[in-house]
């Protein structure tokens, strides 16, 4: 038999690999936890691979709000039924809260919860959601729930059909300001 260089190599590797010492376990065990956590890296990564775990579109235009108030899909809904939007007609007039009405705000009327509250109003069609501020009584015509501003209805994008199906629920005040859409910039006092 002649021995080469590189067989002699490979002859001592494997007496280094087969040779006992005190952490003669230590290598299977270390081998052991690499394979357990390159199998959980692997699971993992599968399920990041899937994508989300929850049921629904995975449609993200379907939120305008987008870091709004979570709502339950079993949750009830505060009012199912059809909006309609009002604009430049009643530009300036006052709404019953008293201040004048801007059809460029976030704002709507209904006729009976409190001036002041904050409602999510979610386009049924489309998905798309707002939340707004109740400051008006309506709307008068019978079948309608609400009556949103020209800017509610151009984010709820049924500016141009006037009427639509839509979900109203109640967002609670201190979750209210952190979920309004911002249409323009504000203006700082200087």
């Amino acid at each position: 038999m002649t021995h080469t260089p590189a067989a002699s190599s490979i002859a001592s590797l494997r007496s280094l690999a087969y040779q006992e010492d005190d952490f003669d376990d230590g290598g299977y065990l270390m081998r052991k936890r690499v394979a357990q956590g390159l199998a959980l890296a692997v699971v993992v990564g599968l399920g990041a691979f899937q994508g989300p775990a929850k049921a629904g579109s995975s449609d993200h235009k379907t939120a305008v709000v987008s870091r709004g108030p979570a709502t339950a899909r079993n949750a009830r809904p505060y009012e199912v039924g059809t909006a309609s939007w009002y604009g430049d007609d009643f530009e300036g007039k006052p709404t019953a809260s008293g201040e004048p009405y801007n059809m460029y705000d976030l704002t709507a009327a209904h006729p009976s919860l409190p001036l002041g509250t904050f409602v999510k109003i979610t386009n049924l069609h489309n998905r798309r959601a707002v939340v707004v501020r109740i400051n008006d009584r309506g709307p008068v015509v019978p079948g309608r729930i609400i009556d949103v501003s020209y800017s509610a209805a151009k984010v709820l994008n049924f500016q141009a059909q006037g009427i639509q199906r839509v979900r109203l629920d109640v967002v609670p005040p201190k979750k209210a300001v952190a979920t309004m859409a911002m249409l323009r910039e504000p203006v700082l006092p200087k």
